[in-house]
């Protein structure tokens, strides 16, 4: 049984690079982890504008994206570093499980109380801010990292 997994992240527009090299890595994963990638509108900002607001409103979006019965993983500096190994093994332990995945990453602010509530788990990628179009990147990646070495293909290794 393939399950399925989408990464729904506020900003839209990823840049180029970004974009072709996610295209690339959802290539790979077509038939071990399909994965799509939504895309919310982020809170206005700035000059004359509430930023609690603008956190509550992609709050909103992404619980109103999320499939009822999808395992969520929500992306935070909170959450727990997993090394690739730990990813792989999350990777066995989710694909027993049966249930489609969803992975997400929130705005400039992070995620509002509502969604980590709403959570399976929380991953962190580390001590490091990192700018949101590269966590998408990065996560794709080690997604496909993992299911590799999952099955001992030595994209791991390289």
């Amino acid at each position: 049984m393939v399950i399925k997994a989408r990464l729904i992240a506020i900003g839209e527009r990823m840049p180029g690079w970004v974009a072709e090299g996610f295209a690339q890595y959802c290539k790979r994963l077509t038939h071990t982890l399909p994965l799509t990638c939504t895309e919310l509108k982020s809170g206005l900002r700035g000059k004359g504008h509430d930023t609690t607001r603008a956190l509550r409103d992609e709050g909103a979006a992404i619980l109103a994206a999320l499939p009822k019965d999808n395992h969520v993983v929500a992306l935070d500096g909170r959450g727990k570093p997993w090394s690739s190994q730990d990813l792989a093994a999350q990777w066995t332990t989710w694909r027993l499980a049966g249930r489609d995945l969803a992975f997400l990453v929130g705005g400039p602010d992070g995620h509002t109380d509502e969604v980590l509530m709403r959570a399976d788990q929380c991953w962190s990628l580390g001590p490091l801010t990192l700018p949101h179009m590269l966590v998408r990147l990065v996560v794709v990646e080690q997604l496909y990292r993992a299911t590799t070495m999952t099955i001992g293909h030595p994209y791991h290794r390289s």
